[in-house]
């Protein structure tokens, strides 16, 4: 299991950044640039919740510009692929507690966590890529079975 979900944050990163660059390349229109602020903050939340530490400051939808996203994508991909790196079998099945944006508490396996994390990087890129392609900007395949090929090509 831990291999897997290294590939699902490794593939997470690949779009993050060819998202990122369709972004800058179309004049770092206000609304993707949103979304994936939001999609970047959420990853350094969630990370923490999954190793119990404090409840990190900061807003879920930051003001953050196109041209810093980078770093913080490889930032939140060496700080999840570490995390992932520890974990052991029985991890993945072990509960995190944490406190949502409201303040309210809820418990949830490891495994279902990872997934939700990937799902939602994968739904607001999909947001931002509508925003990019109603702005008239030829989006690249971003779909997983592509990233795994493109992985399989390159052995």
């Amino acid at each position: 299991m831990k291999e897997y979900f290294i590939r699902l944050f490794n593939y997470d990163m690949h779009t993050n950044l060819l998202m990122t660059e369709m972004i800058i390349n179309a004049g770092s229109p206000e609304k993707p640039v949103q979304l994936m602020a939001h999609l970047l903050a959420a990853r350094q939340i969630w990370l923490a919740r999954c190793k119990a530490e404090p409840a990190i400051g900061g807003a879920l939808w930051p003001d953050w510009k196109a041209d810093t996203f980078a770093k913080i994508i490889e930032e939140n991909s060496k700080g999840w692929i570490n995390f992932l790196d520890k974990c052991t079998p029985a991890d993945f099945d072990k509960m995190i507690s944490y406190k949502n944006s409201k303040g309210e508490s809820f418990e949830n396996k490891l495994s279902d966590v990872l997934a939700h994390v990937i799902n939602h990087g994968t739904h607001h890129r999909a947001q931002a890529g509508q925003y990019l392609k109603s702005g008239g900007v030829d989006l690249p395949f971003t779909d997983y079975i592509f990233y795994i090929r493109q992985l399989e090509q390159n052995k």
